[in-house]
């Protein structure tokens, strides 16, 4: 006798249930389409325009953070070294080289998710063109690391998968058509404590 709206009642719950749980997941997974990939890097120039697509536009409304316009500037993020692995929380790396032409810049440590890490008090947890030392031909090398070291420092100490984020601001490279020969830093890992 109730069999059948059990059954009803169970295949709407599925239907439903799944069909949130597969749109939340898909506008999470992605910021829409129109990536720029330079090495490890990958920025989306067009995110905060008109010219989005629909699924960037959704992603930027569900996530709720203020984006740059593209005259303003471009956020890159990292997720991977220069072989590919994965960007862990317990390893060292080393970014080095130079970032593309922008009036200021910062870098910073993410979790996966793209939030702020939680760290100690007093510890450099991001840097900016402002506080980074540079060699004499205008490059620099920037050590991520749990341990202090001489020069340019961000600590990294944390479980689980990281985000490296770099934001250039106010950059011409926002509106460059040849976007795509951009130098971009190196991402190297030199060590991790787990091994």
């Amino acid at each position: 006798m109730f069999r059948l709206p059990i059954l009803v009642v169970l295949t709407l719950a599925i239907a439903f249930g799944g069909g949130a749980w597969t749109a939340s997941w898909t506008l999470k997974a992605t910021s829409g389409f129109g990536a720029i990939k330079l090495g490890p890097w990958s920025a989306y120039p067009d995110l905060q325009t008109a010219n989005a697509d629909p699924f960037a536009k959704a992603h930027r409304a569900g996530d709720g953070r203020i984006l740059l316009g593209r005259a303003e500037g471009l956020v890159f993020t990292a997720q991977n070294d220069e072989t590919g692995a994965v960007l862990s929380g317990r390893c060292i790396y080393e970014i080095s080289g130079s970032t593309p032409p922008a009036r200021f810049w910062t870098l910073r440590v993410a979790g996966a998710d793209g939030d702020p890490l939680e760290a100690p008090a007093r510890v450099p947890t991001s840097l900016n063109s402002w506080t980074t030392l540079r060699h004499t031909d205008g490059t620099f090398n920037i050590q991520v690391s749990a341990a202090p070291s001489p020069g340019n420092w961000i600590w990294l100490d944390t479980s689980g998968d990281v985000t490296f984020v770099l934001t250039l601001i106010d950059t011409p490279t926002a509106a460059s058509v040849s976007i795509a020969e951009l130098d971009m830093p190196k991402i190297s890992q030199t060590g991790c404590s787990d091994a």
